[in-house]
């Protein structure tokens, strides 16, 4: 079954750190560039980090700059959000969404999400 998994969520206080993984089964996540969303109740889903499929260049929003780092290890099909200084509007569920290139293009995976909560 191809899927993907997120894992790594949890309740921090603020200032606080976390990482988020995102693990792929039934797939390779060669070629795929991969994307963290998040989501609060009542929110569209917003992007905050996302890497490239070609030679992993990361992209960041603007509100997560300097706190939070996507990386990618192929070794364990895998990708990684950490999350540094933790603050309450990082408070959501964080999704990750791979999106194929090349051969794969148009191929699309969503994860089940993730729940971060910073504490105050």
């Amino acid at each position: 079954q191809e899927q993907l998994v997120e894992s790594g969520g949890g309740l921090v206080q603020a200032g606080g750190s976390l990482r988020l993984s995102c693990a792929a089964s039934g797939f390779s996540l060669d070629y795929y560039a991969i994307s963290w969303l998040r989501q609060d109740p009542g929110k569209e889903r917003e992007g905050v980090s996302c890497i490239s499929s070609a030679d992993d260049t990361p992209n960041y929003a603007d509100s997560v700059k300097g706190r939070f780092t996507i990386s990618r290890d192929n070794a364990k099909n895998a990708v990684y959000l950490q999350i540094d200084s933790l603050n309450p509007e990082d408070t959501g569920v964080y999704y990750c969404y791979a999106d194929g290139a090349r051969r794969f293009r148009g191929r699309t995976y969503w994860g089940q999400g993730t729940q971060v909560t910073a504490s105050l």
